[in-house]
Formats: C-alpha cells, structure tokens, sequence
C-alpha cells in the first residue's frame, strides 16, 4: 500500500472513531508499527491528527470547533434531546456526540447530569438550570475522562433514569466494544446504575468491533444514529429487539 493511501486509511479510522491505537493500524495497513508511527508523524507534523502515546487522535477530539460528521452529530443529539424530561438523572459519556447533545439541551430543562467526561461536564455548566455532578478520578490525558476505581465506586451508589452512551463500536455479534480497558469498565457501571441505556453513534461506527466488551445488545434499551429509523442498515440492530430512533 502506497503512503497517500495509508494516510487516507489512517485520517477516516481516527475521524470516524476519534482515536486509534498504533497496534490496530498496523493490522489493518498490514505494515509495521515503525511504518505506522513515521506515518503518524508526518500527518501530526501537518496539522492532521494529534500524535498521542500509543496512537493518534483527531484534531477535533477536544477542539469542537472541527468535529467530524458534525451534522449527523447534531441530528443525533437532537433526536436524544427527546428523551429528556425535567426532573431526571442522567449519565452521559464523553465523546463527541455527547458534547453536541450536552451543548443543545433546552435551557428550560432541570436535569442532573452525572459525568466521568472533563470536557461534557464543561459544556453542561453552561445552562443555568441544569446541575452537574462531576465523577472525579485519576484524568486520562488522551480522552480527559475520569477513569479508576473510585469513579466506578461512585457509579455503584447512583441510580439513573437515562443512560447516554458515546459508542466507539458495535455490531450485533459482540455488542458495544471498545479499545481501551479502563474505559470499559467505567462504561460497564453506568449500564449497570442506569434504568434506561442510549447507545449514541455515526452510522459509520456499525457494524465494528474492538477487542474489549462493554456489553452485549441486550444490555442497550434504544440505538440513536443520524440515519431514518426505518433504514434497512439498522434491521439487524432492530430484530435483537433494540428501539431505533
């Protein structure tokens, strides 16, 4: 594979998913991470991604003025504000799906917010009405969310009405995955403390897995994407009896 198609490779991994990990581009360039890593240079050293340890990040990760598929985020996030009733307990992820819906929320909602997230628990403090109680914890540079033991400790002591989701990757064969451990483990809690689970996601991140479960399809109430709920893409989410929206 030439170097301007592994770069094109690499830019729609990490725009679609935010953040990749130097082991899995190897894997799918089928080229050696020392490749990779040059590669990860040379598009840092331009300004298209963010180098970071272990992998790269999108420049619009935690600059949201440059986030990827921003308009299907925000139809997303709009189909999401629906769910919310004043009065509710909410957890919500980071990512930046959920920064669109914390960011669009009407001001004449009252909710509490529950969040491991830095960067949605900034973003939430900008509407008055809504109280934000933040999951404090060892700060992860890379994603800026709270991870460890004492956020999940947290999380076994809250009981929520809503559950939102940022999905990294999902399919109907292994359920929510991710990459990243300590994430998952957070993630596996707010399912666990949450009455109601909102799994939120691009329609470019179905139907893909990553090696660490979150949860099966089962454990997910109702799947929100930018697509029609009746698009056949979404049939085989639907038939594992999940509400689509």
């Amino acid at each position: 594979m030439l170097k301007e198609e592994r770069h094109t490779t690499i830019l729609n991994e990490i725009r679609i998913h935010n953040r990749v990990l130097l082991t899995d581009l190897s894997n799918l360039l089928q080229v050696s991470e020392d490749t990779v890593r040059r590669d990860l240079k040379e598009l840092d050293h331009k300004g298209q991604i963010k180098k970071v340890h272990g992998g790269a990040i999108s420049t619009g990760y935690h600059s949201h003025n440059q986030i990827y598929a921003h308009d299907k985020k925000v139809v997303i996030a709009q189909k999401a504000i629906k769910l919310l009733k004043s009065g509710q307990n909410v957890l919500i992820t980071g990512g930046t799906t959920n920064y669109e819906l914390a960011r669009l929320i009407p001001s004449k909602l009252k909710i509490t917010f529950i969040t491991p997230s830095l960067s949605t628990a900034s973003q939430l403090l900008s509407h008055k009405h809504i109280e934000v109680i933040f999951l404090g914890g060892r700060l992860s540079h890379e994603g800026q969310i709270a991870l460890g033991g004492s956020v999940v400790n947290s999380l076994s002591e809250i009981r929520a009405d809503l559950c939102f989701l940022g999905t990294g990757y999902l399919d109907t064969v292994n359920g929510l995955t991710e990459f990243d451990w300590e994430v998952v483990q957070i993630k596996k809690a707010m399912i666990k403390s949450s009455d109601h689970v909102v799994s939120l996601a691009i329609s470019e991140k179905l139907n893909s897995s990553q090696r660490y479960k979150v949860c099966d399809m089962d454990s997910i109430n109702t799947m929100i994407t930018e697509l029609n709920p009746d698009d056949h893409i979404l049939d085989s989410y639907r038939k594992n009896g999940i509400k689509i929206l």
